[in-house]
């Protein structure tokens, strides 16, 4: 009889050890789970943001590359060093603004979110459209002499020579690739970034407890001016 209660004890003793390292296992994977779920979702996050700050560079790049350009001579004529040579910006005018919209453009999508990032982002891709029409049509025959005839007529000359300085259309023309790309990717992919709206209004957002404690200082006001004593518990 003492042997089978003894017996009994130790079956008993063993299975509530089971069933708290089942218990114990349960909880720790379950911990598991949780811990990794942030860390799959931390590096999602770090993802995202090394993506937006991939596009901001390269975007912003491109404009850039177009807004040196166009402040470089793309002709230059031949066999009279003193003669005005044209810029990029003086054979297209419309490089420079289309680079500075784009600018623009880049600083809107980081403010913006929604539908306002894809707007931007289809108006930064025009914009790219317009600086790459205007780095194909610079050189045009035509366009260059006229403008040669008209700033050097002190010359008498009606017809200069000129050659294509190449190095800066095809710079030009690499960054209205890069700002066609850049507003592209922008009306795709902007609803996944973060930008300085949200991390703003994180910060606007009041921490945890300060709505209550504006009501109960209010209410402490309001039974002041009542004439009540706010301390009295009865």
């Amino acid at each position: 009889m003492g042997a089978d209660r003894s017996d009994g004890a130790d079956r008993a003793d063993g299975a509530g050890r089971v069933g708290e390292a089942d218990e114990v296992g349960g909880v720790g994977g379950a911990d598991g789970i949780g811990g990794a779920d942030k860390s799959g979702g931390a590096g999602r996050a770090a993802l995202r943001r090394g993506e937006l700050w991939g596009w901001v560079v390269a975007t912003a790049l491109g404009c850039l590359l177009v807004l040196v350009a166009a402040g470089q001579t793309w002709a230059r004529v031949l066999g009279n060093g003193d003669t005005a040579a044209p810029t990029g910006g003086d054979l297209s005018p419309v490089l420079t603004p289309a680079a500075l919209a784009g600018l623009a453009g880049v600083v809107a999508v980081l403010a913006a979110k929604g539908l306002g990032r894809r707007v931007v982002g289809v108006l930064l891709a025009l914009c790219g459209v317009a600086a790459a029409a205007g780095t194909w049509t610079a050189l045009d025959d035509a366009g260059v002499t006229g403008w040669l005839r008209e700033r050097n007529v002190l010359h008498g000359v009606t017809d200069l020579p000129w050659e294509p300085v190449a190095w800066w259309p095809v710079v030009s023309g690499a960054g209205a690739v890069l700002m066609i790309a850049g507003g592209a990717v922008a009306v795709v992919r902007a609803s996944a970034w973060s930008g300085m709206s949200a991390r703003y209004d994180r910060e606007r957002r009041p921490p945890a407890g300060a709505e209550a404690q504006v009501a109960d200082d209010r209410a402490l006001w309001d039974a002041l001016d009542r004439g009540d004593d706010p301390t009295d518990s009865r």
